[in-house]
C-alpha cells in the first residue's frame, strides 16, 4: 500500500480529482489555476468550515468516508440555512506524508457522495503536508432569485419549527467517550450527519421569516435567532420530539447536542407545515429562550470550550 508521500502532491491530486463528477455549476473544474462556477443568481452564497483530527473527528472511531460525508454535510446544511442551492465546494486537505493514499480515496468517495445527495460538486481545491490531517471546506450556493433566509426575520406571533435528526450525535459521542458501540443507530449518527437538503425549499414554501442549522445545540441556536431578531422564543418540551433511541438523556441530547444539522425555523402562525416539520414553541416580545417557562440549564457547543 502506498503512501500519501510516495505518490506526491501532484500525483495524488490527479489521483483524487479524477473521481470527483462535475455537476451543471461547474463550468471549469480541477485542473487549471482557479475553478470556474456558474451563479446564475449573481449572488453566491458563501460558507467555510475546519474539521482538525483529534478534535473533530477521530480516526479510531470514524472511517475516511465518513469523514468526507461529515465534512460536506456541516457545510451544505449552511447554505441550505441561507435558503439557497448548493452548488460547489472547494476542498483544502492538509494530511501527514505517511498517510496510506487509500485513505485520502476513501476521503474523496465520501465527499463525493454527500455532494450528490445535495445535487452539487467538489470543483477544486489544495492538497498540502501537515502533522495532522484538517479539512477545510468552503461551500458556494445559489439562490435562485430568492431573497435569504436569515437568523433576524423572527416575528412576535411566529411559530417554532424544527426539521430532521437532532440529539443523535451527542449521543454518539457520549457512547463513544465511554467506549460503548451500541446503539449503532447512535454511533453512525456521530459518524455521519443526514442534515435534510430539502430544509430550504420546504421552508420557504412554509413562509419562513427565520431559518437556520441547528449544529451547536437546538437551545443555543434558537438564541441566534432570538437574539438577532430581537425577540424571545419559547420552547415547550411537551412538544419537542424525543425518540427513545436516545435513553433517559433524550431530551437534554435534543436541546443540547451539536452536530446533526437538522434546522430551526421560524414560520407565520397560519402556515400548515408539512409532517417533516414539528412545532416545538412560539416567538413572543422579549429577548432570550425559554423553556417551559423559565431558564435551561445545559447550553451547546462551543469550540473553544469544549
Amino acid at each position: 500500500m502506498s503512501s500519501i508521500g510516495e505518490l506526491g502532491e501532484f500525483g495524488l491530486i490527479t489521483r483524487l480529482t479524477d473521481r470527483l463528477p462535475q455537476g451543471p455549476a461547474v463550468e471549469l473544474g480541477p485542473g487549471d489555476d482557479a475553478a470556474v462556477v456558474r451563479a446564475p443568481d449573481g449572488r453566491v452564497v458563501a460558507t467555510t468550515d475546519l474539521l482538525v483530527e483529534g478534535r473533530h473527528f477521530r480516526r479510531d472511531w470514524s472511517g475516511p468516508y465518513e469523514i468526507g460525508c461529515k465534512a460536506v454535510a456541516q457545510n451544505l446544511a449552511d447554505v441550505v440555512a441561507m435558503g439557497a442551492r448548493p452548488t460547489v465546494l472547494l476542498v483544502g486537505l492538509a494530511v501527514p506524508p505517511e498517510t496510506p493514499v487509500e485513505w485520502a480515496e476513501q476521503l474523496y468517495a465520501g465527499l463525493a457522495e454527500e455532494c450528490e445527495l445535495a445535487g452539487c460538486s467538489v470543483a477544486g481545491g489544495d492538497v498540502v503536508a501537515a502533522p495532522l490531517i484538517t479539512l477545510a471546506i468552503t461551500a458556494l450556493g445559489d439562490l435562485d432569485g430568492e431573497p435569504p433566509l436569515t437568523r433576524a426575520g423572527a416575528r412576535p406571533g411566529d411559530l417554532v419549527a424544527i426539521r430532521g435528526r437532532l440529539g443523535h450525535s451527542a449521543a454518539g459521542l457520549e457512547l463513544l467517550r465511554s467506549g460503548r458501540t451500541t446503539p449503532a443507530e447512535l454511533i453512525e449518527a456521530h459518524r455521519r450527519p443526514r442534515p435534510p437538503y430539502t430544509a430550504g425549499t420546504e421552508a420557504r414554501a412554509m413562509g419562513a421569516t427565520a431559518l437556520m442549522d441547528v449544529s451547536d445545540g437546538l437551545l443555543q441556536d434558537l438564541g441566534h435567532i432570538a437574539k438577532a431578531s430581537g425577540v424571545r422564543v419559547e420552547v415547550d418540551t411537551a412538544d419537542v420530539p424525543v425518540p427513545k433511541v436516545l435513553g433517559q438523556g433524550g431530551l437534554r441530547h435534543v436541546l443540547t447536542g451539536g452536530e446533526d444539522h437538522g434546522f430551526a425555523a421560524t414560520i407565520p402562525s397560519s402556515a400548515v407545515p408539512p409532517a417533516s416539520w414539528t412545532v416545538i414553541g412560539r416567538v413572543t416580545e422579549g429577548a432570550g429562550v425559554l423553556v417551559d417557562g423559565g431558564s435551561y440549564r445545559g447550553g451547546g457547543w462551543d469550540h473553544f470550550r469544549e
